[in-house]
């Protein structure tokens, strides 16, 4: 592993009687789509910054604030050195960067795990190469938050809310698995000390390798590593990049009390639904296709409106229905804490023609719940009661255009799991 060379300065040159915030931590968090650079500090601070070029590199100046003796990172991501000293009015952050970059900054205040904070997400802005198997024709997609979505296969409609194809070469069912929280998003954490985003990827990992190994399906990682992705962006990368035909949020619940135990299954609320549907309509002249292939943009209002609410009236039947069946197999691994599935407005179950459900694996703050998540067994009997759920969905919901519609015709189950 690489590691920065330039050591922070204890700033000796700051005045002894500043009383400014103080610069404490230096944290990298490096994702597939940008570098996220957070400072960690004793109080809210004022902030500037700019870029320069080559080579690139990211200048962060905090007035009045010190540094204190802070340990070099590693390098991370589109970060591959850090310089810092103290200057008259407070202290110079300089990051020697890959890349060129579009630089966003904000301050975050503290909550039960860390302390103020000042934040820089940095995206590059170098377009990334184009794929092979696109024509010439089109232009390569840029590097951004969120990819752009692949080209239309063809006049697509939908089975119980899932996306299909027209008649042709058959596909996989794609699953996208979104580990929840990441980065400087611990989660919940349990009395032993652990952390739901370590649990949660742990679960997403082994289910993406179970779901692999299923013929006719594919499973696809939000997040494949220790850094924060948004919300509202992970539903989207599932539909825009993956063009998934189910999105599965998992996590670990926490409560006060200790004595709070078991499993749920969520969906999103009517009306999470209603407030979705409003915000689609509203912005659908710059939205991307339903995943079934119908543009909302050349629509007028009514007909834009009766098409969406089909697709999210099928979406949520969906939704009820494969949340219903996890629910089951996660009530043979123990005690579930709702016996039902339940409604709520989560963000990450707003994508409103992707069937999507939430799954609070067990409450991470009961210490016998945090122990079995901690235990790698336990985590692959969670990713099979899933697995399990979801399977028995599409082979009794079988899309069409998908090589399990095959299966399912030749009478088979798709083999164990």
């Amino acid at each position: 592993m690489r590691y920065i060379t330039a050591v922070l300065a204890f700033a000796l040159c700051a005045p002894a009687f500043a009383e400014g915030p103080q610069v404490t931590g230096v944290r990298l968090w490096a994702g597939p789509d940008g570098t996220r650079v957070v400072l960690d500090l004793t109080g809210p601070s004022e902030h500037s910054l700019f870029v320069l070029r080559d080579p690139s590199r990211l200048v962060v100046d905090l007035p009045g604030a010190t540094l204190g003796d802070v340990a070099a990172p590693t390098a991370e991501g589109l970060v591959k050195g850090l310089r810092s000293g103290a200057r008259e009015a407070g202290v110079r952050l300089v990051l020697d960067l890959n890349a060129a970059v579009k630089p966003r900054s904000f301050l975050v205040p503290p909550n039960e795990v860390y302390g103020h904070r000042l934040v820089l997400d940095l995206e590059p802005l170098a377009p990334a190469a184009a794929p092979a198997s696109l024509p010439a024709s089109l232009p390569a997609p840029t590097v951004a938050i969120l990819p752009s979505a692949p080209p239309s296969t063809g006049n697509s409609s939908f089975n119980n809310g899932v996306r299909t194809l027209p008649s042709g070469e058959a596909r996989d069912i794609v699953i996208a698995i979104d580990a929840g929280h990441g980065g400087e998003d611990p989660g919940a954490r349990g009395r032993k000390g652990t952390r739901e985003k370590d649990i949660t990827l742990a679960i997403a990992r082994k289910l993406k390798e179970r779901i692999d190994a299923q013929p006719g399906m594919k499973g696809v990682l939000i997040r494949d590593g220790d850094y924060f992705i948004k919300l509202e962006t992970r539903p989207k990368i599932a539909r825009d990049k993956y063009r998934a035909d189910m999105f599965i949020s998992i996590h670990a619940d926490a409560f006060k009390k200790s004595t709070a135990r078991g499993s749920s299954v969520f969906v999103l609320s009517n009306r999470g639904a209603t407030s979705t549907a409003a915000k689609w309509l509203a912005d659908r002249e710059n939205a991307a296709d339903l995943v079934g292939g119908v543009s909302l943009s050349d629509k007028d209002d009514v007909v834009a409106s009766v098409l969406l609410d089909l697709s999210q009236t099928a979406s949520l039947a969906a939704s009820m229905e494969v949340g219903s069946t996890v629910l089951r197999e996660l009530d043979d691994l123990g005690k579930l804490h709702k016996s039902e599935v339940q409604a709520a407005g989560f963000v990450v179950l707003k994508a409103p023609d992707i069937p999507s459900i939430l799954v609070e694996t067990a409450f991470i703050t009961n210490p016998e719940e945090e122990k079995r998540l901690r235990d790698p067994k336990h985590q692959t009997k969670v990713a099979d009661a899933i697995l399990t759920g979801v399977k028995g969905y599409f082979y009794s919901n079988p899309p069409a255009g998908t090589r399990v519609a095959m299966l399912v015709r030749a009478g088979g189950n798709g083999g164990s799991r």
